[in-house]
């Protein structure tokens, strides 16, 4: 009977739902608390199920679910619910995912640091891309793989215990004390794990982590069809007619945009193509240089994905190490490297380096003929033999509108290869996938990269390449067209309020094609203290944001977006994209993200009350 209730309910859910849940990255920007995301969600949820209330009106005012689909978004969250309602368990011990190989790596790399030993038991067969010997040989994971013939009789074991299975009903489990964790795969839909049991709780945060850092949660689509075939039954036939058709004209694009004429990768986020660089070089690395140490150079104020994702892979593989590189806030991106690679030549290590350009949040792009000089220069060891090429890894998502791959571009004859947000200006905010090319001298780095995204299973979906395919002929129009305003914007803030310091590319910068979208904002202060004018300068933050957030709740969101189709973006990087960061390395400052469709002069008036106020 409580089955029934629930099917219903779920029913009535969809039927009544915002269209932002199935359409958008994100959803009701305005009422987001990080700390509660998912619980306060569901919390509210739980409460109108208990009412009996589906109404439009109610489903609108729900709060923001987890944050960009990486790691959740409402209609995940929904059927994760759902099928812990139905199986008597508490949400959180149901995760969603796009990929089919990620929970199984997750639950991994969880047992390799805790030295627990792991089985995976699967009924049918593993996929194809599930390659057991590089994630023994590579990601340095021990487990053991057992097909079964039928769950009644598993055998006691010191460990955990794994239950991989594709199903046509991806959302239908069966639950038994022998098995620690389900995973149901789909094909088309991804998989679902289920966390079985008070014992094995405490992976949930850590599987969550992998969800967020490496993969992304199932896709909005694919959950409403999986709460769709809950509810009633149907016949899985995904039609993939223009699948190739659409992926065929998204790598065209990228090839254009780039003016590349090698392979593009497309991913299902910006972090998952980030995670198959990193698998890719780790493993070339490894094969090619082996008993090298291997050196990920990172900025430490960089956007807090790469940070955090950087330093997690090089926790889990013992001969891989994080090198700072601090690039903006007056270091020299050129100077930094250069130092670095001399020091890793001397100890004949791997150098990879992922940077920014421009950098985030202060908007600066380095000397590009002296980083040139600095990539292409010749090392040598402490011994004298020459060292190992570094490889260059360009985050453009500012600015991916840039050429620097091409042949005659500034990075074509070095180590190089760049990549992109999807979220961002790819898709204007549409999804998340995110691409990433090489150039003509980087393109054999690109196979490994490509065998590790097909591992992970976080290549795009079908309708990720839809959107991409109709969303990337006008990216660069668009980018164009919200650099524009965010110039008159920062000119306007610069004649209303002078004090205030602000980061952003120059008219010289601009004319060498450096048009982002962004910039960061140092409000003037007070005080007789550096900790009073720090507080003082935090207090205003906040202020400004949450003026224009009330004054024009339509357009201006406090969220880390930039490159929508419509709105204003505002944050603060600090307690935000930086929230994994050092503290000592966090920036307490407003970053403002524009589009090129927003009442500019309606900012400005407000703008202009906020100066008045202080």
């Amino acid at each position: 009977m409580e089955t029934n209730r629930i099917l219903g309910y779920l029913k009535d859910v969809l039927k009544n739902m915002p269209v932002d849940w199935l359409n958008l990255t994100t959803h009701r920007l305005d009422i987001y608390n990080e700390k509660l995301a998912k619980t306060q969600f569901l919390d509210q949820l739980e409460v109108l199920y208990n009412t009996n209330n589906a109404k439009s009106s109610a489903l609108s005012e729900l709060p923001t679910a987890f944050d960009y689909i990486r790691l959740g978004h409402p209609l995940s969250c929904v059927l994760e619910w759902g099928i812990a309602k139905i199986h008597d368990l508490k949400p959180d011990n149901i995760v969603s995912f796009s990929s089919r190989t990620t929970p199984i790596l997750a639950i991994l790399r969880k047992n390799k640091l805790d030295k627990k030993n792991t089985r995976i038991l699967y009924t049918h067969s593993l996929p194809d891309f599930f390659d057991v010997e590089i994630l023994r040989d590579i990601y340095g994971y021990t487990f053991n793989v057992n097909k079964i013939e039928n769950t009644a009789a598993i055998s006691e074991f010191d460990g955990t215990t794994v239950l991989f299975s594709e199903q046509v009903n991806i959302h239908e489990f069966n639950l038994s004390a022998a098995i620690d964790f389900y995973i149901n795969t789909h094909n088309d839909y991804g998989s679902i794990l289920v966390v079985n049991g008070e014992q094995n709780e405490n992976y949930i945060s850590e599987i969550q982590h992998v969800r967020r850092r490496e993969t992304i949660a199932m896709t909005p689509a694919n959950c409403h069809k999986v709460i769709k075939n809950m509810i009633t039954p149907f016949s899985h036939n995904v039609d993939k007619s223009e699948f190739e058709s659409n992926k065929s004209k998204v790598l065209g694009s990228i090839s254009k945009i780039t003016r590349t004429s090698t392979k593009a990768l497309v991913g299902s986020s910006g972090l998952s193509i980030q995670y198959a660089i990193m698998m890719g070089f780790v493993h070339d690395a490894i094969e090619n240089h082996k008993g090298k140490a291997i050196k990920f150079i990172v900025p430490p104020n960089c956007y807090g994905g790469t940070n955090d994702q950087a330093r997690r892979v090089a926790a889990c593989i013992e001969n891989v190490e994080i090198v700072d590189l601090p690039v903006d806030d007056g270091n020299d991106m050129a100077i930094g490297i250069d130092t670095v690679l001399t020091n890793i030549a001397l100890e004949d290590a791997i150098p990879y380096i992922i940077a920014e350009i421009p950098t985030n949040p202060r908007v600066e792009v380095p000397d590009l003929e002296k980083l040139k000089e600095v990539l292409s220069r010749k090392r040598t060891t402490a011994k004298g033999s020459a060292a190992v090429e570094p490889v260059f890894i360009l985050d453009q998502t500012f600015c991916p509108n840039v050429h620097f791959l091409g042949e005659g571009d500034i990075l074509a004859t070095a180590n190089a290869i760049s990549y992109a947000s999807g979220s961002k200006f790819p898709s204007g905010g549409r999804c998340t996938a995110g691409y990433c090319v090489s150039n003509e001298k980087a393109k054999d780095l690109m196979k490994k990269v490509e065998l590790h995204l097909n591992l992970c299973d976080n290549e795009a979906t079908q309708l990720q390449y839809q959107i991409l395919a109709e969303q990337l002929p006008s990216m660069n129009q668009r980018i164009h067209d919200a650099y524009e305003k965010t110039h008159e914007f920062v000119s306007f803030i610069n004649m209303s309020l002078p004090e205030a310091k602000i980061n952003f590319v120059s008219k010289e910068i601009a004319e060498m094609g450096f048009t982002p979208s962004v910039f960061s904002l140092d409000l003037p202060t007070k005080g007789t203290t550096a900790k009073e004018k720090e507080i003082y300068k935090r207090e205003l933050n906040h202020k400004l944001i949450n003026l224009m957030i009330t004054k024009i709740p339509n357009e201006s969101k406090y969220c880390v977006s930039y490159g929508q189709l419509k709105g204003c973006y505002w944050t603060i990087p600090a307690t935000s994209t930086q929230g994994t960061t050092k503290e000592g390395d966090k920036d307490y400052i407003a970053r403002v993200a524009l589009s090129p469709d927003m009442d500019l002069e309606l900012h400005k008036k407000v703008f202009l009350d906020f100066v008045k106020s202080i």
